[in-house]
């Protein structure tokens, strides 16, 4: 004859207190919302490599419109190309990273796209800040550090997408700077027409300074002028001069000759 096996009362407490725990931990936790990356090669200095990121939904009342990424140090935006994300969102590089933005997305669907970085900086871990706006203009900060192990505590904040690194593969070397940074090296070619331009200036300030030489000339044809209608004067002088002396001279000569009574 079986005899029903029958809990002692104290441990069915026991038993029944750890449910209900349990059940009631799990209702008052919420789910951890966070951002992720992955990478289809982890090791620095790793060229064209494929990053996916997925940005969770926090909001329950509006869909997620917007991505503004700040890249780590060692990625510049001309070393992002855009891969693929939701339909009708737009890529546009910016000065320190880049923005994904578009029509919202449904409430509560994750944001999730691809890009391909032209090489992975010589480091250990990759941080991506980021900022997620929502289509009623909240914002979620995704800028607080990483979260270690499986810290999903209040106090991990909202940790930035992070990226850890194995280290660089053998033969790996740093490749030259992309060619879509050229631009800023190629500013100065567009101030050379200012330099080839400079010479011009002399030339205009050349021609004010004819203009005082071509005042002299007037100067010189002025006192040439001057001499010539001088002339007839002088002449008219020393005439006076000479018929005088030859007068004085026949008075003297008349007088000389005349007998004395």
């Amino acid at each position: 004859m079986l005899r029903s096996f029958r809990m002692p009362a104290a441990r069915r407490v026991v038993v029944a207190g750890i449910a209900a725990g349990a059940f009631a931990l799990a209702a008052a936790t919420p789910a951890f919302a966070h951002n992720e990356v992955s990478a289809s090669d982890t090791h620095a200095l790793a060229t064209d490599v494929t990053l996916t990121f997925g940005a969770e939904a926090e909001s329950k009342t509006a869909g997620i419109t917007q991505l503004q990424v700040v890249l780590p140090q060692g990625i510049t935006p001309s070393d992002v190309t855009f891969v693929e994300g939701p339909d009708g969102w737009k890529f546009t590089p910016g000065a320190d990273g880049y923005t994904l933005a578009g029509p919202a997305l449904a409430t509560g669907a994750d944001a999730e796209y691809k890009v391909k970085v032209r090489q992975l900086p010589d480091t250990t871990t990759l941080v991506f800040k980021t900022l997620q706006t929502y289509s009623d203009g909240r914002i979620d900060r995704w800028i607080d550090p990483p979260a270690t192990g499986d810290d999903h505590s209040d106090s991990a904040g909202k940790p930035a997408p992070a990226l850890k690194l194995q280290k660089a593969a053998p033969g790996a070397v740093p490749i030259p700077p992309s060619p879509a940074a050229a631009p800023s090296s190629a500013a100065p070619a567009a101030s050379a027409p200012a330099t080839s331009a400079a010479p011009s200036a002399p030339v205009a300030a050349a021609t004010p300074a004819a203009t005082p030489s071509a005042a002299a000339a007037p100067t010189a044809s002025d006192k040439k002028d001057d001499d010539s209608s001088a002339l007839p004067i002088v002449l008219g002088v020393i005439g006076g001069v000479v018929v005088l002396g030859g007068a004085g001279a026949w008075w003297w000569r008349r007088r000389g000759a005349t007998p004395q009574g």
